[in-house]
Parts: C-alpha cells; structure tokens; sequence
C-alpha cells in the first residue's frame, strides 16, 4: 500500500528525475572537462572575428565550409607562428645580448642607496661579483640552457609546447564554431530564456558581448600598443635586442599596471651602467607615452564598453587569471559584468515598485 502511494506520488517522480539529471550532468561534466577550457577559447575567438568571418563568407560565395576553414587557418597562423617566431628570436638574440651585456655587468657598482639595503644589496653584489669573475661559465650556461630547452620555452611562451592538444582541439571547435556558430547561439539562447525570459537574456547577453570586446580591444591590443611604444623607447635608448623587450613586454602588460616594472628596470639598468641621459629619456617615455595606457585609455575603453567601474574590471581581470588561468582574463570580467546587469536590473524593479 505504502509502495503503491509513493509510486504514485508527483513529487517522488520529480525527485528521481531531478536525482538522474543531476548525476548525468555531473557525469558529462567529468567527460566534458579537458575540453571545456579550449571550446571557451574557441567561442572567445570566433565571437571576436565574427564580422571578418561574415565578409569572408560573402567573398567565398556563401560557401560558409570554405569560409571555415580560412578562417581556422589564419587564426591559427596566427597565433602559431609569432609564438615559433619568438622562441627563435630568443634562441638567436639572448646569448649574444649576454655577451654585450658581460662586460659591462663587471664594471657595475651598486649605488650605496641599493648596495646597503637589507638581504638584496649583498646578494645583487654577490651575482655581480660573480659574473665578474667567470663570465665565461655563465656564458656556457646559458647555451646549455637554450640548446635543451626551446620547449620549455614555447610553453612558457603561450603554453603552446605543453598543451599542444589542447590548442588543436581549440583550433577544431574554432571551425565549427564559424560553420555552425548561429545555429548553437540560437540554441543556447533558447534554453536560457526558458530560464530567464526573453527580454532579460537578451540584456545579459548583451552585457556579456561588450565585456569580451571590451576585454580585447582594452587589454589585448592596450597591451599591444604598449609593447610597441615601449619597443621603439628601448630602441632608441640603445638597449639590446629591442623585439624581444617589447614582446616580453606585450606579454607582461596582459595584466594591468604591471607594465611600469618592465621599462622601469630598463631604465634602473642604464643607469646602473652610466647611461645617464637614456635612463632619464626612457623613464620620461614610459611615463608619458607608455603609461597613459594604461592610466587613461585602458580604463575608458573598458568602462565605456562594459557601463561597469573599470576597478571591478581590473578585480575580475587579476581574479579571474588567478581562478581560471589565462581565459580568466575573460572570464573574471564577464561573470562581474552579469552581475551588475543583475544588480541594475534588481534596482530599476525595486525603483519601479515604489513608483
């Protein structure tokens, strides 16, 4: 009898369901999670190049396969081959930057301020005094270094070395995401608004695609534009190997702020070794034309585009770099954005209620 009521009973029904669903998405998860990070990468990019892609469709006749593949192709040529480029350009300029910047390492003293400072001025003496020494076994060392370990060196640059898998699996759900990318958004959409209402997802979605731009256009090319300017300073300075400066200064100033420490130092080292005048003129340059960027640019392009403070940006930025690797710098932002869009939205109702 007992058995008969609860076989009968709705709630019992709706639990059971709601228990067998919940493990099966747990259980896809578990399946889908090596490759949840890529397939994010690969929305984020197609999302970002979408209007290019749509001029490619047309030019290639409607044939949006075609359209595709193109554009896979040079995407991935296009992160492909600068990485391949800069571990040539650092096998190739760091050893004899080395041994330019040998000699002139031995004739350093540290300045009394630096040299009497606790624990760091004895040890930055000690490294001097060693170099000054035995160049030679550095010098050694240092092509040891580069000769066993380019790999190590594209995965630190990129991480393409190390998760070589994980960029062509990116590069595949990048394809399908040109040919088929309105059809899985229409989807998507749907679902959500069963959830959320019309209306409302439309605004969340919103909210969401002006904080990717807003992302790309204030922090990706930002950071660009700062490795070139910063680029041209070092050049002009006469410091050594310039390129690959402003590249490692393109990749440092993917987090905001972090910039200044790059021409910073190289204006410490000129300094250091008597070039007076360039360290001033290079300190001068990172601080009228490299930091504005980040000081002035940078916040109104990203406020601008996402309507949310741009110190919340910054937090979800460095926040969600440290939750989710390197796509949190999208994501932190992106989760922050639709919480302001639910905070506003909440506010106007409450404003509305009263009125």
């Amino acid at each position: 009898m007992i058995l008969e009521d609860l076989s009968e009973a709705k709630w019992l029904r709706r639990l059971i369901v709601a228990v067998l669903l919940a493990v099966l998405v747990l259980l896809a998860f578990q399946v889908l999670q090596p490759f949840i990070v890529p397939v994010i990468w690969a929305v984020i990019l197609a999302y970002v190049t979408w209007p290019v892609h749509g001029r490619l469709v047309r030019l290639c006749g409607g044939r949006r396969e075609l359209a595709a593949l193109l554009m896979t192709l040079l995407l991935s040529a296009a992160i492909v081959l600068p990485v391949v480029w800069l571990v040539l350009l650092v096998q190739s300029e760091a050893l004899p930057v080395y041994r330019e910047l040998a000699p002139l390492i031995s004739k350093v003293r540290l300045p009394p301020v630096i040299a009497e400072l606790p624990m760091l001025g004895p040890r930055l003496q000690e490294i001097l005094a060693q170099v000054a020494k035995d160049p030679g076994a550095i010098d050694t060392a240092i092509r040891n270094f580069l000769n066993q370990s380019s790999g190590e060196m594209a995965a630190l640059i990129g991480g393409v070395g190390r998760n070589l898998v994980k960029l062509v699996i990116a590069m595949v759900s990048l394809f399908f995401m040109y040919r088929d990318g309105e059809y899985f958004a229409s989807q998507v959409e749907r679902v959500l608004q069963q959830f959320f209402g019309e209306a409302r997802i439309a605004h969340y979605l919103e909210a969401i695609g002006n904080t990717v731009k807003a992302v790309v256009y204030g922090i990706v090319l930002a950071a660009l534009a700062q490795g070139t300017l910063a680029g041209l300073g070092y050049w002009v300075a006469g410091l050594p190997a310039p390129v690959l400066l402003a590249l490692l200064t393109f990749l440092v100033g993917l987090v905001p702020f972090i910039v200044p420490f790059m021409w910073g130092s190289a204006s410490v080292w000129l300094y250091l070794t008597g070039e007076t005048t360039a360290a001033i003129g290079l300190a001068l340059w990172g601080l009228t034309a490299v930091s504005w960027i980040d000081n002035i640019v940078r916040p109104l392009v990203i406020s601008g585009a996402t309507r949310i403070p741009f110190l919340l940006v910054l937090f979800g930025v460095l926040g969600g770099l440290a939750a989710f690797g390197l796509v949190g710098l999208f994501i932190g932002p992106v989760i922050l954005a639709v919480l302001m869009a639910i905070w506003r939205e909440w506010l106007a109702e409450k404003r509305s209620q009263k009125e």
